[in-house]
């Protein structure tokens, strides 16, 4: 069972504990959710959002954590507690895993997890994090930070996006799908943040591209051209790609091939297709196409990828 306690820092934003705690508070199974804080179990906690919270465990629940995610942290969470620091950081030390969802980033910068690392935040507060903590490399662009054994998310929802990314990184896409789809979100948004940082409304009338994007999913392994999706949208080429970049943050071949990995890395999970097949009925042709795009995209080799979520590989299955 693998053991994940959120550690809420004084005061703490409401819905970055409700991600991690619906995801792995109520399954996949092999993980078991509790909440902690410095002031112990039974205590009553502030929200920033009106509420309190009583909190189940003390700073002990660290000593046995695998996972420790630290959500969003009010105003009133200063100053840190020094206690609450030195166990994140000895938690850390022995090899628990440490994330943080959007504010909680300064947390785990306050007890030096961050340092001579890439992090992010929310991008109202990604400069104050870099002007706050200088060794710290602040990335205000992306969702998350997968650094290793340290990792750190954007704002709010993107807090669902890492929490998937956890799920995904410790069984598999299909599992994180399978979580994905039942809170009702998207298994794998592309882009970074910077396409929800404030900017004025796009001029074109006309609403948004979801219909375009499931009608791009249903059709992975067509040859799908900028022009013929263009056409579904009903808007010209140059009109449609600038839509698509300020809805999604990337072009729509990049959107095209990173769904088409999310595909083949479904395919080499729960078939024994060959990378060659695998290849062909994700949309990407060819082997060597599959293993490059899935090569910068997930870090590894398609058959080492399904090596990790199958266990042994079937000889036709490397072909």
């Amino acid at each position: 069972m693998h053991r994940v306690v959120g550690l809420i820092a004084k005061q703490v934003v409401a819905i970055d504990l409700a991600i991690p705690a619906q995801i792995f508070g109520r399954g996949p199974a092999p993980y078991a959710w509790t909440v902690c804080a410095p002031e112990g179990p039974g205590a009553t906690v502030a929200t920033e959002n009106g509420f309190d919270i009583v909190v189940p465990r003390g700073l002990d629940a660290l000593e046995e954590a695998d996972t420790v995610i630290v959500p969003g942290i009010g105003d009133d969470a200063w100053p840190m507690p020094d206690a609450m620091l030195d166990a994140l950081t000895r938690a850390a030390d022995r090899g628990a895993r440490v994330a943080s969802i959007c504010t909680g980033a300064f947390v785990l910068a306050a007890a030096g997890l961050l340092d001579g690392r890439r992090a992010t935040t929310h991008w109202r507060y990604a400069g104050l994090l870099a002007r706050s903590f200088p060794n710290v490399t602040v990335d205000p662009d992306v969702l998350f930070v997968d650094d290793g054994d340290v990792l750190t998310s954007a704002g709010v929802a993107a807090g669902i996006d890492l929490c998937l990314h956890l799920v995904r990184s410790d069984h598999g896409a299909g599992e994180a799908n399978a979580v994905a789809r039942r809170i009702v979100v998207a298994g794998h948004r592309e882009g970074g943040q910077s396409q929800f940082v404030e900017r004025p409304l796009p001029a074109e009338p006309g609403g948004g591209l979801a219909a375009t994007r499931a009608w791009m999913e249903q059709r992975l392994a067509e040859p799908l051209t900028v022009d013929a999706m263009a056409a579904h949208a009903g808007y010209s080429p140059r009109s449609f790609a600038r839509r698509f970049v300020a809805e999604t943050g990337v072009t729509p071949l990049q959107w095209l091939i990173a769904r088409r990995v999310s595909e083949a890395q479904r395919l080499l999970e729960g078939t024994d297709l060959g990378v060659d097949a695998v290849a062909g009925a994700c949309g990407l042709g060819s082997a060597p196409a599959l293993r490059a795009h899935f090569g910068r995209i997930v870090g590894t080799t398609p058959t080492a990828y399904r090596r990790a979520f199958r266990g042994s590989v079937p000889r036709e299955a490397t072909r």
